[in-house]
């Protein structure tokens, strides 16, 4: 089959790394979309869609949020495939009924996660694995019929509602954008970003680096769908 084309809803307002990072790392065109500008695709003619993080909150009242929210939920209707890393997993989940909340503190910094096994999202991922996070938010409540697949103390780091996925934590980031971030947390004590900032080292990365087997799944999840709707077209 051709090479899986997939919309990348950009909704970082700094998106040069953000657009770096999924490059790397996900094996498909990426037809990208400066949503924070109000850019939208034109139609659904997509084999999936990935949702990317953002400094934003879902909850804000902002207009490119509001047109986000209405493009999603129609897309949904239409069976794509949908990924949402972070901000893209907390939108994913309003988007579909759950509800997302101010944590009132930060998780910052390569931290641990369990899956259960019961997604192929997570297939070849020890159930216990490592992974780069840094949000305030996250998913208080799952959308209706929605399954948790990852968690941690922190909460739902993981969910699926079909053919919709979401992750909390950021699979796509490479070392300098680990530290990149981190530097432009100025909420945080300058004790706690020391801490976090010593912590991104080769030893975590190369750690964190089997999240990335997600996007791999991501993208054969899509496959399978596409090729199975080719079977069907032509059967």
């Amino acid at each position: 089959m051709s090479r899986l084309r997939i919309a990348l809803l950009n909704a970082a307002h700094d998106g040069a790394d953000t657009r770096r990072n999924f490059r790397r790392e996900v094996d498909a065109d990426l037809v990208e979309f400066h949503v924070t500008e109000r850019e939208l695709p034109e139609t659904f003619e997509y084999d999936g869609c990935i949702v990317t993080g953002s400094r934003a909150s879902v909850y804000w009242d902002e207009p490119w949020i509001q047109d986000l929210k209405r493009w999603i939920g129609d897309a949904i209707e239409t069976g794509m495939p949908f990924l949402g890393v972070c901000f893209g997993h907390q939108l994913l989940a309003n988007v579909l009924g759950g509800s997302v909340e101010d944590m009132g503190e930060y998780e910052i910094g390569y931290r641990e996660v369990r899956h259960d096994d019961s997604s192929p999202l997570f297939d070849g991922i020890h159930p216990e694995f490592t992974v780069f996070t840094t949000h305030s938010d996250r998913v208080g409540s799952l959308p209706p019929g929605a399954e948790r697949i990852a968690e941690n103390e922190y909460g739902v780091h993981g969910f699926r509602k079909g053919n919709v996925f979401g992750v909390q934590f950021h699979p796509e980031y490479d070392e300098a954008t680990a530290e990149s971030v981190t530097k432009g947390k100025d909420e945080l004590s300058d004790e706690r970003l020391e801490a976090v900032l010593d912590g991104i080292d080769e030893e975590n990365y190369a750690a964190a680096c089997e999240a990335k087997t997600v996007f791999e799944n991501f993208t054969g999840i899509v496959r399978d769908r596409v090729e199975a709707e080719q079977i069907a077209t032509t059967a």
